[in-house]
């Protein structure tokens, strides 16, 4: 409202200027203004003031772009465009007279025929799912264009059979991008009962299979864990999702979408034990195998840096690798690495051996891939515990060159380094809100939660302790958040080079705490 407009990271100062007057700007504003969902936003804070903005806004990008021509004609915005014209047409209408609601349902109508006739150009995933759904609201919504019900509806099933796996996963491995195919499932479902249509057996079956997947990717504070690409999801749409889709609560599944879920009381660890997506989705995967982040109850303590797609392609691609996610990595080389292309992640480390086990004293995990088989001979292990009571994580990592062909890398590799051996570091990245420093003559970390928390890092075997610093790169922020990263260095010599640690929190830490957030003390003192 104060011309103040940030979309895909991006920041332009334009008071008392139409949203489409604004230039130059990124593709990436661009794409994010022309899908529309900054509507929500509008409508949300719910004024005249925003009210007048929404329609101006609104009526200028029809009076711009309404027949057909200029940017923003995709099938994904199209789609994603038409839900939130039609969610908050309400809004859009009010107040209005005649000619300009005829416009807006010439658009409306332009739109919709657009994607009745390109919706198959949109890519596989999210960005088709976005068409299909915005077709379906067209569809149901608007007179004269039920010819396009059943067929959106058949596709948008047909897309949830191919794109949907058993387990309700999606190939993209992204918590955030299934939860917005979630959202969208649901909202296509409500429109559909809303006009008394039955909804599909297979849009019904993939919104059952999701839900209990995404709460297994979901932190004890209620965030999504931030993996290939994914953050933590927009505030409320989660439970949003999940309230519409009709989860019951019941027993939260350890393993969703290649990941596992450890919990213990108020911690939560979500791990990711798989290779990195392939196909179209390498172009989007990180290098996190193995990687875990940690949640305390409402306050977040390890965590991956985060996808850097908003802040330009050097921290995007710097965001990939595996430095910038909590795991072992050897230095100068990710676990995957990308192909001739560049972006896409071709040569992907592959789990070669992987264990889970629960029980009373709390759970183990076992993982192992071959990321540096080929370019050092070593496999690299890693094994966690979280005792039941959540106030302990434990864990081992390894370097090992396991077969006879193995050993022969490994020492072709001490020969070419002159017997320095391979140099390793093991991270782990802080929340930014988590205050760190050294402790007990440099052999400990001391962390403080913003909850009264304390938690200690200590270590075992060959190697150095380092706090460095690192960066968190959170959507809708301007800039990387600076944070701090706790780092183990040592080097691998042998045929086998192990390193522990563990992860606990201060004996005088209680058992439970009362954490408010700052605005909860409004009122207070």
């Amino acid at each position: 409202m104060a011309g103040n407009i940030l979309l895909a990271g991006h920041l332009a100062e334009a008071p008392e200027r139409s949203l489409w007057e604004i230039g130059p700007t990124s593709a990436d504003f661009r794409t994010e203004a022309h899908g529309f969902a900054w509507l929500d936003d509008l409508a949300a804070f719910g004024t005249a003031a925003a009210r007048r903005q929404a329609q101006a806004w609104t009526w200028d990008w029809i009076y711009r772009y309404g027949a057909g021509r200029g940017p923003g004609w995709t099938p994904d915005l199209t789609g994603r465009r038409i839900i939130r014209w039609i969610h908050h047409a309400t809004l859009l209408l009010s107040g209005r007279d005649r000619a300009e609601t005829e416009a807006y349902y010439r658009a409306l109508a332009c739109q919709s025929a657009f994607l009745a006739r390109r919706w198959k150009a949109a890519a596989p995933g999210l960005p088709r799912f976005e068409a299909l759904t915005g077709l379906v609201y067209a569809g149901l919504s608007l007179i004269g264009m039920e010819r396009l019900i059943a067929p959106a509806i058949a596709e948008l099933a047909r897309a949830c059979d191919l794109e949907i796996d058993k387990e309700g996963g999606i190939p993209t491995r992204n918590p955030e991008e299934l939860l917005e195919v979630l959202t969208l499932l649901t909202w296509a479902a409500s429109a559909m009962t809303e006009a008394a249509h039955p909804v599909p057996p297979a849009i019904s079956a993939a919104i059952t299979r999701i839900a209990p997947a995404l709460r297994t990717l979901r932190h004890a504070d209620g965030d999504l864990a931030r993996f290939h690409g994914g953050g933590k999801g927009a505030e409320g749409r989660l439970d949003q999702a999940l309230a519409a889709a009709g989860a019951r609560p019941g027993i939260t599944p350890t393993i969703a979408m290649g990941f596992v879920r450890l919990s213990g009381r108020r911690t939560s660890v979500i791990v990711d034990a798989s290779s990195p997506p392939g196909g179209r989705a390498a172009v989007t995967a990180h290098a996190s195998t193995a990687a875990f982040e940690l949640t305390s109850g409402r306050r977040a303590l390890i965590v991956s840096c985060g996808s850097g797609a908003g802040f330009g392609p050097a921290w995007r691609r710097a965001a990939r690798a595996t430095q910038s996610h909590s795991v072992l990595s050897i230095d100068g080389a990710s676990s995957s690495r990308f192909g001739i292309s560049g972006e896409a992640m071709e040569q992907r480390a592959t789990i070669t051996a992987s264990r889970f086990t629960a029980g009373s004293e709390g759970a183990d995990l076992f993982l192992a891939h071959d990321g540096w088989a080929v370019s050092h001979g070593l496999t690299a292990s890693r094994s966690l515990t979280l005792s039941a009571d959540g106030r302990r994580l434990s864990g081992v990592e390894a370097l090992t060159a396991l077969t006879a062909e193995a050993r022969r890398r490994f020492e072709d590799m001490m020969t070419m380094t002159a017997m320095e051996g391979a140099q390793f570091s093991i991270r782990f990245h802080l929340h930014p809100e988590v205050d760190a420093a050294l402790d007990m003559a440099d052999t400990a970390v001391s962390m403080a939660l913003r909850s009264g928390e304390i938690w200690v890092f200590r270590f075992s075997g060959a190697a150095s302790l380092t706090l460095e610093p690192s960066a968190f790169l959170e959507k809708g922020r301007l800039k990387p958040r600076p944070c701090t990263q706790i780092v183990l260095r040592g080097q691998a010599r042998g045929f086998e080079t192990r390193i522990g640690w563990t992860l606990a929190k201060a004996k005088d830490t209680p058992l439970a705490i009362r954490d408010l957030e700052s605005n909860d003390l409004e009122g207070f003192g």
